[in-house]
């Protein structure tokens, strides 16, 4: 609904005559509500912040750059350190051609099939 300058409705605030019945509703509607004690449970309340849960706050510290930042460069560390242990496990394993490219899950299978075939051996 469109209204021209001149035209006044009566359900919106700045169209009552008066403006001082206008301020008082508003001052009635956001008047503040009473205190609550100070301390509850033990606990210091700020009125200003109101207490996080200890889930509100581990959320609001990873949302920072600085914590995305330091938990990338551990999980980069994380996987090199993995993919380490699996070239190193790859090194100590007999197959044919010796430098045939093998992924994760075939170089652990192939390390169960070693290690059944190392114990065949040493119980002959």
């Amino acid at each position: 609904m469109m209204l021209s300058p001149d035209q006044l409705d009566a359900d919106l605030p700045w169209g009552q005559p008066d403006t001082e019945a206008v301020m008082n509703g508003i001052k009635i509607e956001c008047a503040p509500m009473p205190a609550e004690p100070a301390e509850i449970e033990g606990k210091a309340r700020s009125l200003s912040m109101p207490s996080l849960s200890r889930e509100e706050k581990r959320r609001r510290r990873r949302a920072t750059a600085k914590y995305r930042s330091a938990h990338a460069t551990r999980e980069r560390i994380r996987v090199e350190a993995f993919n380490i242990a699996f070239a190193e496990l790859r090194k100590l394993l007999p197959t044919l051609p010796p430098d045939k490219k093998l992924s994760k899950i075939e170089i652990l299978r192939l390390a169960i099939c070693y290690i059944s075939y190392l114990n065949h051996v040493l119980d002959a």
